[in-house]
């Protein structure tokens, strides 16, 4: 008998993740609150669902694709996701949440004879969209096995982190620290540059193949510099994940001096209105620090 495969969180990393899904060869019914995603996931091949708990429905595998563990919550016990499901079923989480929330979650999943698989992605929207996300995991034999289809269909990587849900969480969450410092490192660096005199996209070039380097700055300077700021990851989702890592921080006694400071300048970008703008956007709070923006220092001349 065929697993039913459903998938909740049809933005900007669930769109790519379903497509993948879909092109394995699984049939996958899904459900996102916009009406505009249903028909997007619909066009790709997939199946809208009216509701969580339609989409859940004897359900032997459940991605959760959610911005955080609130979220979360109300799908699974709100909304009646896990009253729903199959038996025996998964539910693979994929979202970045604390790892004592996704115990909590675990622990109320077996009160429905479900299991959590611990599965948090990396890659943004780039690796959704092709196929190529890094996943942390960890989770019974069982829901590897359940999930195995979805993972080899969404990831270049998945690494198995033991059976106890909450440890890929752990993972996640001290990665977020090198992804949210690196992404206001390239910001200011960009803004700095350009108050500088740089040309930008010269010093992009230079950046981005030299020593100083990182994913975030290739991925992300493109989008400050061509003022793109079409969310794909949205500037109050890092402000999630900051908090998260510096909660995680003052629960084991450690400072995280670099992590508040750039959580602190992506607070400022939400605080200016920049919120639900991509992450990039991070940028603004920098140009308006140093009264001077990136557009005007494209083409300019390097002064010596």
């Amino acid at each position: 008998m065929t697993a039913q495969v459903s998938l909740i969180g049809l933005g900007s990393m669930g769109q790519g993740m379903a497509r993948n899904i879909i092109g394995s060869g699984i049939t996958l019914r899904g459900y996102d609150v916009s009406l505009d995603a249903l028909t997007r996931f619909q066009s790709i091949g997939g199946s809208p669902c009216s509701s969580v708990s339609d989409a859940a429905e004897y359900c032997d595998l459940l991605v959760l694709m959610v911005v955080n563990a609130a979220q979360a919550e109300e799908v699974l016990f709100a909304q009646g996701a896990a009253k729903n499901m199959a038996k025996n079923g998964v539910v693979m989480l994929c979202s970045t949440v604390s790892p004592s929330d996704t115990r909590k979650i675990a622990a109320q999943l077996t009160s429905y004879n479900l299991v959590l698989l611990d599965a948090p992605v990396s890659g943004g929207k780039v690796g959704a969209d092709s196929g190529t996300l890094t996943v942390m995991a960890s989770g019974c034999e069982h829901a590897f096995q359940q999930a195995d289809g979805v993972l080899n269909a969404i990831s270049k990587k998945v690494h198995q982190l033991g059976i106890d849900p909450g440890m890929a969480s752990t993972y996640k969450v001290v990665h977020q620290l090198a992804a949210g410092v690196h992404l206001v490192t390239a910001a200011e660096l960009i803004a700095l540059g350009a108050k500088a005199g740089c040309d930008v996209k010269t010093l992009f070039d230079i950046v981005s193949t030299s020593a100083g380097n990182s994913w975030m700055f290739s991925d992300r300077v493109p989008h400050m510099l061509d003022e793109d700021f079409t969310p794909r990851s949205m500037v109050d989702i890092f402000v999630k994940d900051l908090d998260l890592v510096l909660q995680t921080g003052k629960d084991l006694q450690a400072a995280l001096p670099l992590s508040s400071a750039a959580h602190q300048m992506l607070v400022a970008a939400s605080g200016m209105g920049h919120g639900k703008l991509d992450d990039s956007a991070v940028v603004k709070v920098y140009e308006a620090l140093m009264d001077h923006s990136l557009k005007s220092a494209q083409n300019s001349e390097v002064k010596s």
